[in-house]
């Protein structure tokens, strides 16, 4: 139904008297404050006076301060908060840029700023989509849910939702006037994107007003013969509906039953939508005459049922049970359809009074706000939904597989969370959390990631490891014959963090030469062992093979070149078990060898066969773990740890071999380790900053910094002592650094 704005209480000079207004205000909300509420509405009627000019220009549309007190008047009805009201009251002026968001939460505090904030993130979606493609209706479902999901995941308090519920609300229903393009253009995005939102939410009067309205100007004839249809038979249906409330009334007072009868509005659009879904004409639809009954328990909706249907005779599969299996979005009632009085059908629907509530209201039916709730940023799309719902304390059943669905999204929120960014033309793409530009050009098309070279997010050019966020626009930027680097595949490096574009990546390289893929994955490994200061044990490639699936030194070197094998995998396997040689077993006594390994719970070492032994890790090497170690024997020092190719080890070890123990990493301790990195870079200013830059976002600890430049050939030199629990962990922190503008090398020092 088209519902017809209310004036506003009006002063002599024809200014709106908001001591009056605020009056009318009150009977449906609570204010705690009405004089806080005042100073807003004066602060935008304020604003709209010194741009008066403006508001001339847009004679067609509302000022800020009419909109605002319009968009109060529907968040009433809603019995939203003072806080809610007053940021409508507020939202109009920023938006148009009268005002700024600063100045608001200077004037009116952080809260009604972030209100703001909140509803302007939500029609920024607007202003992305390209309104030369507007969806039509039954096309492009996908694109469509997939716009709601992102308006649903950029909010994250749900009074926001319902402030930019109200604003549409308002919109559409101020068109009326206004070109027959953007109508349609307001029709289309409030059919496609805020009904469907209301209808989740559970708001029943707001849906069936915006499907209503939207109807109007997307379809003016249907909706016009629809209302003609409704409009010459209005006289003689409601002396008919009056008829059976009267009736229904009767029987159910005889029973004793508390009850109110109505005669249900009728809702334009779900009549020509069943006209359409059934192929039927208009006078076999059913509720085009209806009734709806409200008592006060749920026994006495199906007792109110028996009744109905003792009075007139059932129409078979007509009937729906709302209150045993709610609909997704918490409705519940009886729905009945019956031969009436003179044989005309009718339908009656039967719910509590509370129900009732429930069904026009939704989220806002208990409105409780907590003070200080979040939406839980890692909910999915039902998740955040439920989560909508339940910070109102909507506390009603869900449907079972709704249980499941929502049972399985909460135990993999985390790891399951889910982005929606645009593409340049304005279509939705659906990722997981995390991804980058390189997985967006990967998911638009195979060759658009080969060729990726760049991207720009919002139409600043970004790195292509940007971790992509919800409501951004990326456009990628190619290059002809372009093809994949295999830096792509380092977790360190985080370009791809999803499988499906790590899979294309890795298809790539596969399908290249052998040959090459060996070349190419040798250089990465010694690179990579260069960069930790590890000698590259050559013979352990073949001894790690079929760990890795595959059944020598050269397959592994071939897996690591088409990305198949990460270099991370093979120094983990190479650091996992390290035996020591047959001559230096035979040295060992016969006892010692015998003796099971024991583990010093207190250890980051495991010691073969040796118990309740002291390990030092070696000053000399400084071994970290997930790289080969072996131990030796000191004299009244316990075990000390060193790394296998260290020199001072080797010497050692030659000169006392029977001292030489096997040792391994305790995988399950988290003790740090100091390491020592060297690093060379052109000077410039800011380098020492960027570098401490990622060790503080790696949350690694520094204990001791060395700096030094060199004026003749303009370069720098760092050596910086970093504590780091696992070479995997160093591998990824050289990494990082190595990205930074104007390094030349970096390299874990080799002592």
């Amino acid at each position: 139904m088209v519902k017809v704005r209310e004036d506003y209480p009006v002063k002599a000079d024809g200014s709106v008297d908001l001591d009056a207004w605020l009056a009318r205000l009150a009977a449906s909300v609570e204010l705690h404050d009405p004089a806080a509420l005042k100073r807003a509405c004066e602060f935008a009627e304020k604003i709209d006076r010194e741009n008066s000019a403006q508001v001339n220009a847009w004679s067609s549309r509302a000022s800020c301060f009419i909109t605002g007190l319009a968009m109060a008047d529907i968040l009433a009805d809603l019995k939203l908060d003072q806080e809610s009201l007053t940021a409508a009251v507020l939202y109009r002026a920023v938006r148009e840029g009268k005002t700024t968001q600063l100045v608001i939460e200077k004037e009116f505090g952080p809260d009604i700023a972030h209100l703001i904030d909140g509803v302007l993130r939500m029609a920024a979606i607007s202003q992305v989509i390209n309104p030369d493609k507007k969806i039509q209706f039954g096309q492009s479902q996908q694109q469509l849910e997939n716009m709601r999901r992102m308006l649903v995941a950029m909010i994250d308090d749900v009074r926001v939702a319902l402030i930019k519920l109200a604003e549409r609300t308002f919109a559409i229903r101020e068109i009326k006037d206004a070109e027959p393009e953007r109508r349609r253009r307001v029709a289309r995005e409030i059919f496609d994107i805020y009904a469907p939102l209301a209808h989740r939410l559970g708001i029943g009067h707001i849906k069936w007003e915006l499907e209503d309205l939207s109807f109007r100007y997307l379809e003016p004839e249907a909706y016009k013969q629809i209302a003609g249809l409704l409009d010459e038979k209005r006289l003689q249906r409601d002396e008919y509906i009056q008829e059976v409330i009267k009736s229904l009334k009767n029987m159910l007072d005889r029973m004793g039953m508390e009850s109110d009868v109505t005669g249900r509005a009728k809702h334009i659009y779900s009549i020509w939508r069943k006209m359409q879904r059934k192929k039927i004409s208009f006078n076999e639809v059913y509720d085009v005459r209806a009734v709806r009954i409200l008592v006060r328990e749920v026994r006495d909706c199906y007792a109110a049922l028996g009744v109905v249907h003792s009075l007139w005779k059932h129409i078979p599969r007509e009937f729906d049970d709302y209150i045993a299996t709610p609909k997704e979005n918490g409705y519940r009632s009886l729905h009945t359809a019956v031969i009436g009085p003179a044989g005309k059908p009718l339908e009656v629907q039967i719910r509590t009074f509370a129900m009732h509530e429930e069904a026009e209201l939704g989220v806002c039916a208990h409105w409780v706000y907590k003070e200080g709730a979040t939406g839980g940023k890692n909910a999915g799309y039902e998740g955040k939904i439920a989560w909508l719902r339940q910070v109102l304390e909507w506390h009603e059943d869900m449907g079972e597989s709704q249980i499941e669905d929502f049972a399985e999204q909460l135990n993999h929120a985390i790891h399951d969370e889910r982005i929606y960014v645009f593409t340049r033309d304005g279509h939705v793409i659906d990722m997981q959390s995390g991804a980058t530009p390189l997985d967006f050009a990967y998911h638009v098309h195979t060759e658009i990631g080969n060729a990726c070279r760049g991207a720009k997010v919002n139409g600043r050019i970004v790195p292509l490891n940007y971790k992509l966020q919800t409501g951004e626009q990326v456009e990628i930027m190619t290059t002809k014959g372009g093809r994949p680097s295999r830096d792509w595949l380092s977790s360190s490096l985080g370009f791809l963090n999803t499988s499906r574009a790590q899979a294309k990546v890795r298809h790539w390289f596969k399908l290249q030469d052998r040959d090459k893929n060996i070349s190419d994955g040798r250089e990465q490994l010694e690179r990579e062992f260069a960069r930790l200061a590890l000698a590259l044990p050559r013979h352990e490639l073949d001894t790690v093979a079929p760990k890795l699936n595959v059944k020598t030194g050269e397959d592994v070197l071939a897996g690591i070149g088409a990305g198949d094998i990460r270099v991370s995998q093979v120094i983990n396997l190479m650091g996992v078990r390290v035996e020591a040689s047959g001559a230096q077993q035979e040295l060992l006594p016969q006892e010692i060898i015998s003796r099971s390994r024991h583990r010093e719970s207190n250890s980051p070492i495991i010691i073969e066969g040796v118990g309740n032994l002291l390990t030092q890790i070696a000053g000399c090497c400084r071994p970290i773990p997930g790289e080969p170690i072996v131990g030796y024997i000191t004299q009244g020092r316990g075990v000390s740890v060193h790394s296998r190719g260290c020199p001072e080890f080797m010497r050692l070890a030659e000169d006392e071999p029977a001292r030489v123990v096997d040792v391994q990493w305790n995988q399950s301790e988290s003790t740090v380790y100091p390491v020592d990195i060297n690093i060379r870079a052109w000077d410039r200013t800011g380098l020492l900053r960027d570098i401490t830059g990622v060790l503080a976002n790696e949350h690694v600890n520094v204990t001791g910094v060395q700096t030094r430049s060199d004026k003749q050939d303009g370069t720098a030199s760092m050596l910086i002592t970093v504590e780091v629990g696992s070479l995997e962990a160093l591998g990824r922190l050289l990494a990082k650094i190595e990205q930074q503008p104007n390094i030349i090398e970096v390299r874990r020092s080799a002592h």
